[in-house]
């Protein structure tokens, strides 16, 4: 099993970090890679995942092991796009660390829809969230039982959503 480092366009970087996929697909890769093969995904010069090659060829499908999406590890020095030596393939995974327990969270989006009834107010809600999307529309977070946590986020970022937080900065 050879180890290698692919990159990931930050167009498609930006699509990985708003939806939870298994494999991500990229086109082209390093001469030489085969299915079974591991490799550090590279992102804006960060190494943001741990995958397995799934499929090699034109396209490479490559299944996450591990995820670094909230905090990527500067890939200083890392190869770009090619054969990982031994030790700093080890070096960047060991960073990477084990994968966080999961627990519960609850997920919300809130939009105030004017309609003639329940049924018209959900499809208008749906046409806004697939107009919107991660792009745009707040989602707001928070671990079960601890409201008091909530935070919101866009394209998959905390972002602040009091405008007199945002008036008290401009002063």
């Amino acid at each position: 099993m050879a180890q290698w480092s692919v990159i990931i366009p930050s167009e498609q970087w930006a699509t990985e970090r708003l939806f939870q996929q298994d494999v991500v697909v990229v086109k082209g890769g390093p001469a030489g890679v085969s299915p079974g093969d591991e490799v550090l995904l590279i992102a804006d010069d960060h190494v943001v995942a741990l995958g397995r090659v799934e499929k090699s060829g034109e396209y490479l499908a490559l299944a996450y092991l591990r995820r670094a999406f909230d905090e990527p590890i500067p890939a200083g020095g890392l190869v770009a796009g090619g054969a990982v030596a031994g030790d700093d393939f080890r070096r960047f995974t060991e960073r990477l660390g084990r994968p966080l327990p999961k627990r519960n969270w609850l997920v919300s989006v809130a939009l105030p829809i004017e309609a003639s009834g329940p049924a018209e107010a959900v499809r208008q809600f749906w046409s806004h969230v697939s107009e919107l999307g991660p792009r745009e529309l707040p989602t707001y977070v928070w671990p079960s039982g601890d409201e008091l946590a909530m935070q919101a986020f866009v394209l998959g970022a905390e972002a602040n959503q009091d405008p007199e937080e945002e008036d008290e900065d401009e002063d």
